[in-house]
Parts: C-alpha cells; structure tokens; sequence
C-alpha cells in the first residue's frame, strides 16, 4: 500500500539517501581502511566502531530505498478543503488555555515533534471530518481536549 508524503518530504528523503550514498558511505569506507592497517583487528575499537557506522548507514539506506519505493507524493499546494486530511494545515484551540496553534498533517517521517508544527495524522482517529471532530473535541497525545 502506497505511502502518502508531501512533496517538501519526499525531497527531504531523497537528499538524506543521496548524502548516505555519497558522503556517509565513503567516510565509512575510509574508517575501516584506516581501522584495517593499524593491524589486528580483533582488539581493533576503531574497526568496530566503524564496521558498527557501516551497517547503520546501510541500513538506514535500504529503510530510504523502501520508503521512497513505497511512497506517494501528494500535493497539497493550493489545497483548500473543510475536511481534516493529509497534508491539511489545521488551526486547534486548547479550551482551557485559549491558545490557537497551528499545525500540518504529515506523514511519520515529516512529523517533527521537537518543532511541533507538523504532526503525523491524527485524523484518521477521529475522524476525517472536521465537523465530526468539534463534535468529539479530538484529543491530543498528552490527554487535552483539542478544538478545530
């Protein structure tokens, strides 16, 4: 099953595969020769730490191919909708603190929860329909009660 993303992530991926291939992995390459002539290999900490840096960075790779394999751009630019769905922008007001803050509904490799301002769906659980969620007060992952 294809794997929604917006335009703006599926760029953002593309790049991160592309310096995984080109940059990481030569540095990589270049740590384990180096590791490799300081001889034995066995008690060898900068040969296992670099061997340890290879499999992750070729594991995120492969993680990047398959993501991007699966994925489905959908374009969002010049959307405007009355329903709660991807890539929406939505304006939520906590009841209690009357404060607005405004977020965009992405896919799990775009949320950023440190920022905050894009969020993974949180539609689909109550709903796709912005008049369902005034109606239920969607709540948010920390239990508060969220208006649209």
């Amino acid at each position: 099953m294809p794997t929604p993303i917006t335009k703006k992530g599926h760029e953002a991926l593309t790049a991160e595969l592309s310096r995984l291939k080109k940059v990481e992995r030569a540095k990589v390459i270049e740590a384990i020769a180096e590791a490799r002539s300081h001889g034995d290999l066995s008690e060898n900490a900068e040969y296992d730490a670099a061997k340890e840096r290879q499999g992750f960075v070729e594991s995120r790779i492969k993680e990047l191919e398959n993501k991007l394999a699966d994925a489905r751009i959908i374009e969002t630019a010049g959307r405007t909708s009355d329903t709660v769905v991807f890539g929406a922008t939505v304006l939520l007001m906590e009841l209690d603190a009357k404060q607005k803050k405004q977020y965009k509904l992405v896919g799990q490799d775009e949320a950023d929860l440190k920022d905050g301002k894009n969020l993974s769906p949180i539609a689909g659980r109550q709903g796709s329909d912005r008049q369902a969620c005034r109606r239920s007060g969607p709540r948010h992952h920390s239990g508060q009660s969220r208006q649209i």
